[in-house]
């Protein structure tokens, strides 16, 4: 038995020892490579623009950084992301990161480069200064990480129209059953009346009767025209909201508790939320 322990040591041990040699040795076999040269196909400024959105904005490319063996020129697939972050921020922690896999050169229509640049939360419709940069490495190896030069460019972001056309008077109110006014129209103002957070955001605060319902409508006094929802094709929940349109069919389902509820409008992304405060 003392033998058998022993021949079961000595061969753990090699094997131990045989794996610390292969380590050291593919250690001594890597070389290094070139950082990477990042260029882009444009200079100074990237196009924006809505009415030109699916035309090239900016290309870029690089050339493989070539990594060495002693044996010779890697064969594994080299990985690469590319960094975009607000000029001055140094690639901090709210940088964009975006791999890349082993090409060589990436295209941006101008609303793709726009929508990923929407993480930057810059402000739309002013130039600001943005910084990209390359980064590869050997399958995400931080040991064999290389990284490119810095590109500067400055941008205008722009807002694509919104998903449901705005009120034209820029005013939007709520009636229905689950509202004090109830179904009676006008509906009482300011009670019933939204609050213009921005071009394309209305809100409202206000008490609701549960299981009940509501339409907004753009004009008070008038049912010649609202906004509804198409339960058919994307039914909403009372509790929390959903997709709206102008002139949908069917009402809102009110929130099934009575309560105060907060009403947003985005007619940017033709989505309402419903918020119990």
């Amino acid at each position: 038995m003392k033998l058998i322990i022993s021949k079961l040591f000595f061969i753990s041990a090699f094997a131990l020892l045989l794996g610390s040699c292969k380590k050291d040795e593919a250690q001594q076999f890597y070389k290094g490579g070139t950082a990477p040269v990042l260029s882009a196909s444009v200079s100074g400024t990237i196009p924006l623009s809505y009415a030109t959105k699916d035309q090239v904005g900016v290309t870029f490319s690089w050339l493989n950084p070539s990594y060495q063996f002693i044996n010779g020129i890697s064969s594994q697939d080299v990985a690469y992301t590319i960094e975009i972050d607000k000029t001055g921020n140094n690639f901090g922690a709210n940088k964009l990161t975006i791999s890349i896999a082993k090409d060589l050169a990436v295209k941006y229509t101008q609303d793709q480069f726009n929508s990923l640049i929407a993480g930057l939360n810059l402000t739309v419709g002013s130039a600001s200064s943005i910084d990209v940069r390359l980064k590869a490495s050997l399958n995400g190896n931080i040991a064999t990480l290389l990284t490119s030069n810095t590109l500067v460019f400055s941008v205008i972001p722009f807002n694509p129209p919104p998903k449901v056309a705005v009120p034209a008077g820029g005013v939007l109110y709520l009636v229905g059953s689950a509202t004090g006014g109830g179904w009676g129209n006008p509906v009482p103002v300011p009670a019933q009346q939204f609050t213009k957070v921005s071009t394309t955001l209305y809100s409202i605060t206000v008490p609701l009767t549960g299981g009940q319902e509501f339409l907004f409508l753009p004009l008070n006094g008038d049912w010649g025209h609202k906004f509804a929802c198409n339960k058919s094709v994307s039914p909403p929940s009372g509790d929390t909201g959903g997709v709206f349109g102008y002139d949908f069919g069917d009402n809102f389902p009110g929130p099934t508790a009575n309560g105060t509820y907060k009403i947003d409008v985005d007619f940017q992304k033709g989505i309402y939320t419903v918020t119990k405060q």
